[in-house]
C-alpha cells in the first residue's frame, strides 16, 4: 500500500476542507440588545431557546438610552428590546429598525425599594414626601432621569404624587436600573425606584410601595429587528413571542401585551 508522506496529507486535507467550506452553512448566531431589567427574564430564555433550537443567541444589557447609541453607532445588533417607547422612536426616525418587525412585547410596573430589613410600608399618592424616609444624607438610587428610561419613569411618577422638589438633590442616579437596584441590595441607598420586575428578582431588597399606574407613563417594552439583522434572528423574534417565552416572562413579573 502507498503511504503518503505526512507534509502532503497535512497539505492535502487543508486543500479538502478550504473546498468544501464554502458550502457550509454559517451560524451566525443572534446577537441581542435589551433593557437592563430583561437580565434575568431574557437570559433563561436565551438558555431554553438554544436548548430547543442549537442556535446561539448573545445577550448585550445596558440602558435602552445606551444601546440604541450604540446601535446608532454601527454596533452590530440583530434585535434591541428598549424599556421604553422613545427610543425605538429614536432609532425609527434614523431608520436604523426594520419598523414591519415592531411590536409591543411586555408592561412592567414602578416600585419603591429598600434594604431586605427594612420594616414597614409607604402610601405612594398625591402629597408623598420622600425626604425624611432618606434620613440625614440618604440618597434615592434611580435611573438616570435625563436618558434611562426607568429614570425618566421615575422622575415623571414623582412629579405626578408631587414629591420631585422634595427628592431632587438627593438623588443618586444609576446608569441603568439594575445599578439602581444594587445600590439598595449593598446598603449603598436606603430607598430606590425600579421595575417591579427587578424587586422579584434580588432578595436582598423588598417593595415598599408600588406607585399608582396613573402616576407615569405606562412602562412598554418594543421589540424590533435592526435593519441588519441576520436571518436567524427572526426567527428568535417569532419565539420571544410565543408560549415558551412569555411565560418565562410572566414568571418574572412582566405582562405580556403583544401587539
Amino acid at each position: 500500500m502507498m503511504r503518503v508522506p505526512f507534509p502532503r496529507l497535512a497539505a492535502w486535507l487543508v486543500g479538502l476542507l478550504l473546498a468544501v467550506a464554502p458550502v457550509m452553512p454559517a451560524l451566525a448566531g443572534t446577537t441581542v440588545f435589551a433593557a437592563a431589567s430583561l437580565k434575568t427574564a431574557l437570559d433563561a430564555i436565551s438558555r431554553d431557546y438554544q436548548a430547543r433550537t442549537g442556535r446561539s443567541v448573545t445577550l448585550s444589557y445596558a440602558a435602552s438610552s445606551a444601546l440604541a447609541r450604540q446601535i446608532e453607532a454601527g454596533a452590530p445588533a440583530d434585535l434591541f428590546l428598549s424599556a421604553d417607547l422613545d427610543w425605538m422612536d429614536y432609532l425609527a426616525g434614523k431608520d436604523l429598525i426594520d419598523p414591519a418587525s415592531r411590536r409591543t412585547l411586555l408592561a412592567n410596573r414602578l416600585v419603591l425599594i429598600g434594604p431586605a430589613g427594612r420594616a414597614g410600608t409607604v402610601v405612594l399618592e398625591k402629597g408623598l414626601d420622600l425626604r425624611p424616609l432618606l434620613g440625614a444624607d440618604g440618597r434615592l438610587a434611580v435611573g438616570d432621569v435625563a436618558a434611562v428610561p426607568a429614570g425618566k419613569y421615575a422622575k415623571a411618577a414623582l412629579q405626578g404624587l408631587g414629591a420631585w422638589d422634595g427628592v431632587a438633590d438627593r438623588l443618586a442616579q444609576a446608569e441603568n436600573v439594575r445599578v439602581a437596584l444594587a445600590l439598595v441590595a449593598r446598603g449603598e441607598a436606603p430607598l430606590g425606584i425600579v421595575y417591579a420586575t427587578d424587586a422579584k428578582a434580588e432578595p436582598a431588597v423588598r417593595v415598599l410601595g408600588s406607585f399608582p399606574p396613573g402616576s407615569h407613563p405606562d412602562i412598554l417594552y418594543p421589540v424590533a429587528l435592526t435593519r441588519t439583522a441576520g436571518a436567524e434572528a427572526r426567527d428568535f423574534l417569532l419565539y420571544l413571542t410565543g408560549p415558551q417565552a412569555q411565560a418565562i416572562f410572566t414568571a418574572n413579573g412582566f405582562t405580556p401585551v403583544e401587539r
